[in-house]
């Protein structure tokens, strides 16, 4: 057995020391990829999808849907040797290419720092004296998940910070109050990218507006970009049906479909997770209880939190201010640099995963030196604490790293042109929001990124929105249902970043996570296209289709929903 072993290593590493080194994706050959290979440009995200919801691992899921993609792109013929050598240097220049890339970098140490953040403040107590206080005001399954919703409305800045603060928070009263896990991480997920993609500052705009300053440059239009998103909020149905329904269904205490499994087994045996879940957080970080010497105060969280929160909003703006070029620009900020305009602008310009790390950093730091100060623990067991947070967060990282290099594979593969090519024919007006709607969300759904459909479809869908009617009110309609087709694809992905992060913050099993919000997250769909989209397609306005749209959002949850009960 020993020889087998010695042989199988050295024959792994012949392999990877004698092959040809790959080269990461390269998305500038999507367009002619996806001629070649067409419909099976669609194998890596279904390989991904399809083997998360089958072997509820998520990790050898993704791994296996970016090594597909890397066969597809390395074999040359039947050299079936050739192409496996190549696909495994493919993959991980793929994961070296995710992490080198600086943003990214940003997002995985910014879960890592907060990580680290929440292990400090939970072992001082503060996690712990939050969730008392709130459970005093809790009174039930009802209000417990009320607050829950309001905190992810009030962190509306930016979704990854929504998905990271939240969780930790709130899961102490929810699951007090016998709410379950995939109840929180739908709250959680359904407040994050719907509020930041429609809120006036937050690190979400400058991409969405800059997006659309683009397409009317194509289409030789003169409109203030950032004017235009604003007219687009009310055609963003998805994004404002989806928070509504998340509130009355908590204040209605109805559920249907696996949701409502769920919550019963939460509600009636105190079960918050189903027995064979893998709650996507250690137990390292769920069991860092304050030691007997400690006595819980909310302050304890408080200022850490409020520190990351108050860090974040001030580095927002001061790195966008630097990162402003334009001196007009410039000269209107310092004019009033406290104004909407200002604060809009250098939000939108800052460098986002960057501010969140420097942020979490930074309450790391503050929540440290608060329990050395307070006599809560020694500087070495708060830095061993920390450590410890960071430790838990390390297969979010790998799962994101994993995400980004399947993301990378698909845009060189081409899969998201290929489902435009296939899907944007001639349509009649009154079609083309729906089916931009439709488009947008499967191919956010195959790729796991709401930026990435943005950035493909907006260049496609105002051009051929103007061309069919050059109708700023039709225009403006189109491109809302470009942003917020988007948000529901990734809303219904299991390799979601955002998703994934839900799943974290509330340490709730993924597939069960994304298993529960699916039926949610088409029912809403399927009420923006029917209510919002083919109405608005028509030329019904905002006015009419939006009360009647949360009209039958109410309606859907009479209809399917349950009664649970407010008692235990």
């Amino acid at each position: 057995m020993r020889r087998f072993h010695l042989l199988l290593l050295l024959s792994v590493a012949t392999i990877i020391f004698t092959a040809a080194p790959a080269l990461a994706a390269d998305s500038s050959k999507g367009a002619a990829n996806s001629q070649i290979f067409g419909f099976w440009t669609l194998v890596p995200p279904l390989v991904a999808i399809v083997l998360a919801f089958i072997s509820r691992n998520v990790v050898l899921s993704l791994f296996l849907g970016v090594f597909s993609g890397a066969m597809m792109l390395e074999t040359k013929g039947f050299n079936i040797y050739s192409g496996v050598i190549g696909s495994f240097h493919r993959v991980s220049n793929e994961i070296l290419g995710s992490l080198a890339d600086s943003w990214n970098a940003g997002i995985v140490l910014q879960c890592l720092a907060i990580g680290g953040l929440i292990a400090v403040v939970s072992k001082m107590g503060g996690t712990l004296a939050v969730a008392e206080a709130l459970a005093k005001k809790a009174k039930g399954p009802r209000s417990a998940q009320f607050f829950t919703w309001l905190m992810g409305l009030v962190i509306f800045f930016d979704d990854y910070a929504n998905s990271l603060t939240v969780g930790p928070i709130m899961r102490p009263v929810t699951d007090r109050m016998r709410v379950s896990r995939e109840k929180l991480a739908f709250i959680i997920d359904a407040t994050a990218a719907p509020i930041a993609g429609i809120a006036l500052i937050s690190t979400w705009v400058a991409y969405e507006v800059g997006l659309i300053k683009d397409g009317f440059e194509q289409i030789g239009i003169q409109m203030n970009a950032y004017g235009a998103f604003v007219e687009t909020i009310p055609y963003r149905f998805y994004n404002i049906f989806i928070l509504f329904f998340v509130l009355a269904g908590i204040m209605l205490l109805r559920e249907f479909g696996p949701m409502l499994k769920a919550e019963e087994r939460a509600r009636k045996h105190g079960k918050v997770l189903a027995d064979n879940a893998n709650p996507m957080a250690s137990e390292e970080t769920t069991q860092l209880e304050p030691g007997a010497h400690v006595v819980p105060s909310i302050w304890n969280a408080i200022i850490p939190i409020g520190t990351l929160i108050v860090t974040a909003f001030l580095g927002f703006y001061f790195n966008g201010l630097s990162a402003i070029d334009n001196a007009e620009l410039l000269a209107k900020i310092n004019e009033s640099p406290l104004s909407f305009f200002a604060i809009r602008e250098c939000f939108g310009a800052s460098d986002a995963s960057v501010v969140l790390f420097q942020a979490a950093l930074l309450a790391g730091i503050v929540s440290m030196a608060m329990g050395v100060c307070k006599k809560i623990f020694s500087i070495e067991e708060a830095i061993t604490t920390w450590i410890l947070g960071i430790k838990s967060m390390n297969i979010t990282a790998v799962i994101l790293l994993l995400a980004w290099s399947l993301s990378g594979i698909i845009k060189e593969l081409g899969t998201a042109m290929w489902l435009v090519s296939v899907l944007s024919d001639t349509l009649p007006a009154f079609l083309l929001p729906s089916i931009i709607f439709i488009l947008g969300s499967i191919i956010s759904f195959a790729t796991g990124t709401s930026y990435g459909t943005m950035g493909i479809l907006m260049p496609l869908a105002i051009p051929l929105a103007w061309a069919i009617n050059p109708d700023q009110a039709y225009l403006l309609l189109n491109v809302g249902a470009v942003l917020t087709g988007a948000i529901f694809g990734d809303h219904c992905s299991p390799i979601s970043d955002t998703t994934i992060l839900s799943s974290m913050g509330s340490a709730c099993d993924h597939i069960d996570h994304v298993r529960t919000q699916l039926t949610y997250a088409v029912a809403v769909g399927a009420v923006s296209i029917l209510f919002g989209f083919l109405p608005a397609g028509l030329g019904l306005s905002p006015v009419i289709t939006l009360p009647v749209g949360l009209a039958a959002v109410l309606g859907m949850l009479y209809l399917f929903g349950k009664k649970l009960p407010e008692t235990n």
